[in-house]
């Protein structure tokens, strides 16, 4: 069982006929019987090799539309038994059963479907039936018969071949198990969650799935293992970036990139270039103005301190100006749209400094759902896309806030939703000035954010913070009036917040008697 397995036959049905014919070349020259299905059995008599019919194998035609021709006790039984055991030796000769010593499977292109936005009943064509059975029965019998389930792994299996004179041993035979296993594990968890979804039910069992895109160096912390794995959606972002330079991405930098590429996305490109710069998860600086050097001077100048070693976030094409103004600064992780000659050429005198493009934006609108492991369990939400507009909002102050209070509050409020929670702006005139987040205390997110301006106040040589005049979002209610007033103390004239507070009238009250604007979401955005 431990053994070495000399190769004789295998079993060839592939949807994915990526590298098929070069394989079927390969062991056909090792003297292996082929035995294939459909359109991998075609493919192959095409390019000239003999192939045997697996219907001619179970003496039964391909029926049903394709649906049944697998599903045999000649094919199961070839995969299944044990090779050492006399009753199963006795059995396939009784019934004429020969062994099958690889099988190589990839599986209806279900996951690819769905992502196409097929209809319900092409969906449901698409699931593979005959395909995940033979790869579980030939990955439990892995003592005797090594199964494939990704093309990746056919230049491996040669390699392996050529290396034990046609023979499997029996560690890599373990290895294509488990990849196996993992293979029907992920598809079935697309199929279930895809039913849950449209179904729009909360299922019993949960599956998570996903694709190992790389190994990382380490975690959060050198002594913490860590990988990347891609869940299968298109959607833009960190895992379908293309990286043209700098070092590998850390489990830092994809996790800060993300949280980064969330938030530009936010800001629509035809209303204006947007810069957003992250420093653990956080954004420390955002701006959105006439064009990205301005943006991203602007967004700079919120948080300089924090920005030095972040990673920065365009909502449009990166240019060779604000290419250079980047480079001024150490800067792990540069990721936009895309980028042009100019801004790649300066970016390429920093070896070290990643530059990532990745086509479009996403769609901060898209409905969605996000996981966090918990001790012994995952909590499962809908990705927040809470959206607020003008019309949703709810003046509750005698003074209405004017049109530039008004623009910044929404700016304000979409930054507020991707700060951790207690969270606290500052923008003016389209740009962060002050950002408080991860506070116990919200009036403390309120005090540090002042603060913070404060502080850059004296970097950039300024009279007073630019908290003055500015508006403050704060991702859930002010429960006591505290709050406000430090806000109002650090010179903002509006706010913007949920509401929804016992102590609403008490807020109120107290943003009359400050002659503050104030206004009502009636949406919060905790962010964990």
């Amino acid at each position: 069982m431990t053994q070495p397995v000399d190769l004789k036959r295998a079993l060839i049905s592939v949807s994915d006929k990526t590298g098929l014919l070069d394989l079927g070349r390969a062991l056909a020259d090792r003297g292996v019987e082929l035995l294939s299905t459909g359109g991998s059995a075609k493919a192959l008599r095409d390019a000239g090799l003999t192939v045997i019919d697996v219907a001619s194998v179970t003496g039964f035609p391909e029926m049903m539309d394709g649906r049944v021709k697998t599903l045999h006790p000649n094919v199961h039984g070839g995969l299944l038994a044990l090779r050492d055991n006399p009753e199963h030796l006795a059995a396939m000769q009784k019934h004429g059963i020969a062994g099958i010593d690889l099988l190589v499977v990839n599986l209806y292109p279900f996951e690819e479907t769905v992502a196409k936005g097929a209809d319900y009943d092409t969906a449901i064509e698409n699931i593979d039936i005959g395909g995940p059975a033979m790869i579980r029965a030939a990955a439990k019998n892995h003592g005797f018969v090594a199964v494939v389930t990704d093309t990746q792994d056919y230049d491996a299996l040669l390699a392996e071949l050529t290396e034990n004179n046609g023979a499997i041993t029996y560690s890599f035979r373990q290895k294509l198990a488990l990849n196996a296993y993992a293979r029907t594990a992920a598809y079935d968890s697309a199929v279930s969650n895809w039913m849950a979804k449209t179904l729009e039910v909360t299922p019993r069992r949960k599956a998570v799935a996903g694709t190992l895109a790389q190994t990382l160096r380490y975690g959060e912390n050198p002594h913490q293992s860590a990988a990347f794995y891609t869940d299968g959606q298109a959607r833009p972002g960190i895992a379908t970036a293309v990286q043209h330079q700098g070092k590998e991405l850390s489990y830092n930098n994809i996790n800060d990139t993300d949280a980064a590429v969330e938030l530009v996305a936010e800001f629509d490109p035809a209303n204006g270039p947007a810069c957003v710069i992250v420093k653990h998860a956080n954004p420390c600086g955002v701006s959105q103005a006439s064009s990205l050097l301005e943006a991203y001077q602007a967004a700079f100048q919120c948080d300089q301190t924090s920005a030095f070693g972040g990673i920065i976030a365009l909502n449009q094409t990166l240019d060779g100006a604000t290419a250079a103004e980047i480079c001024k600064i150490f800067t792990e992780v540069v990721i936009a749209p895309d980028a042009d000659e100019d801004a790649r050429r300066i970016f390429a005198q920093k070896k070290n400094l990643r530059l990532l493009t990745m086509g479009s934006l996403p769609d901060v609108t898209a409905v969605s759902q996000t996981i966090r492991q918990v001790s012994g369990g995952y909590l499962v939400q809908d990705k927040d896309v809470g959206q607020v507009l003008p019309s949703d909002l709810k003046v509750v102050t005698k003074r209405a806030p004017s049109p530039q209070e008004l623009s910044d509050m929404l700016f304000a409020w979409k930054v507020a939703k991707h700060v951790k929670s207690n969270a606290i702006v500052y923008v003016k005139d389209g740009a962060t000035v002050g950002i408080g987040a991860g506070q116990m205390s919200r009036v403390d997110s309120t005090r540090i954010a002042a603060r913070k301006a404060q502080d850059m106040a004296e970097v950039l040589g300024l009279n007073v913070p630019l908290t003055y005049g500015s508006v403050v979002a704060s991702d859930a209610f002010f429960p006591f009036a505290d709050g406000l007033v430090t806000a109002a103390e650090a010179g903002a004239t509006a706010l913007i917040q949920p509401g929804g507070s016992m102590r609403d009238d008490e807020v109120i009250a107290a943003a009359d008697a400050a002659g503050l604007a104030m206004v009502f979401t009636g949406m919060r955005h905790f962010k964990h």
